[in-house]
């Protein structure tokens, strides 16, 4: 019997379209989430397992997902990619991601900086305070504005459902450093220029850090503008992009599925690294469209298998999820993909229209 693939928060676009790629491929997919209402739960391609939640009991989640036996697990946020990493030696899964002694740093936004200043690549402004008046110098020595943004990333998420918090004056740097103390925060200079200034590249390394699978593109628009997540992105390569991503990885002995992002500073046309994600990212959908099905190099490459050669094509193809709550519509010229709706897979779209329904009703 071959390995299931276990698709791990399955609530939004991400999980589902890790499900769809890897179900269409003819492989078993159980979707494992904490929340009944995920979306991916809805999907033609996966069973549905409901699981306790990573961040709130941790040992119980653990306990599910070991008895889950033998399978490739794709966690699609850092709760339960972390909590997975620190007990990866412990666990009977085949996991597109190192343990927690390797990923510890590369989760973290202070060591990802370092690591590419060390190796020359370019960097936003950024320092390291320890104080709400450190905070305050920071900013005067970069130059206003700011933003202010965690070390660790996943419990400020939570805390303030946001990625960071952006500073016009030396008093709302200090009230942000003292909201966000407990996240080790940084202050760092806000790189100008539009959503459509940030680049990707999505890739798969094996152990040996060869690149099975490289996708690159650019956002075209996030919600909420200037520091949010992808509402319509671009298949765009950038070589210069590429190479200072695979170097950054290599310089950690990264190996396993991530997401490298740099923006594109229009004062010196230099790409300034912003962070990496250590899994799959919201967009990866457009990767596989464009003939680099990550998901599916993935689990060839952990089950034992040759993952075809993939080359990326379909430069200037979008993807784009057209319906948001209290958002307007964005349809994109064809050829484009849609981050919810599928022919092949019908249900996670009419329940996603159904809840948009809901939100517009008076």
């Amino acid at each position: 019997m071959s390995v299931a693939a276990a698709v791990i928060d399955v609530g939004w676009v991400n999980g589902l379209a890790a499900i769809r790629s890897l179900g269409r491929a003819g492989i078993r997919v159980l979707a494992v989430d904490h929340r009944p209402s995920a979306l991916g739960f809805r999907s033609r391609y996966a069973e549905r397992f409901l699981c306790p939640d990573p961040r709130a009991y941790e040992t119980r989640f653990v306990a599910f997902v070991r008895a889950l036996g033998e399978v490739v697990v794709f966690p699609t946020h850092d709760d339960s990619l972390n909590v997975l990493a620190q007990y990866l030696d412990d666990l009977p899964v085949l996991a597109p991601f190192p343990a927690w002694d390797l990923l510890e740093g590369v989760q973290s936004k202070r060591t990802q900086l370092e690591q590419a200043a060390q190796l020359g690549i370019d960097t936003p402004h950024t320092r390291y305070p320890s104080t709400a008046d450190e905070a305050r110098t920071a900013a005067e020595e970069i130059g206003l504005p700011v933003l202010v943004k965690p070390e660790h990333p996943v419990g400020f998420k939570h805390r303030f459902r946001r990625q960071a918090f952006r500073c016009d004056s030396l008093d709302d740097v200090a009230t942000a450093f003292t909201n966000a103390e407990e996240f080790a925060p940084m202050v760092q200079q806000l790189v100008p220029g539009g959503d459509d200034t940030l680049y990707t590249v999505g890739s798969y390394l094996d152990r040996d850090g060869r690149a099975l699978g490289i996708f690159c593109g650019r956002k075209l628009l996030q919600t909420p503008p200037g520091i949010g997540t992808c509402r319509v992105g671009e298949a765009v390569w950038v070589q210069e992009v590429v190479d200072d991503a695979l170097r950054l990885l290599g310089g950690f002995g990264y190996h396993g599925l991530s997401q490298v992002e740099f923006k594109r500073d229009p004062r010196d046309g230099r790409y300034k690294l912003m962070e990496i994600n250590a899994r799959l990212w919201q967009w990866h959908g457009l990767a596989t469209a464009c003939g680099v099905d990550l998901p599916r190099i993935a689990y060839e490459d952990l089950t034992g298998a040759t993952p075809a050669d993939a080359k990326m094509n379909g430069h200037g193809k979008r993807w784009a999820i057209t319906l948001l709550p209290g958002e307007r519509p964005l349809p994109q010229r064809p050829p484009y993909v849609d981050a919810v709706f599928a022919l092949d897979d019908a249900k996670p779209g009419l329940v996603h229209l159904a809840r948009v329904a809901r939100r517009a009703l008076p």
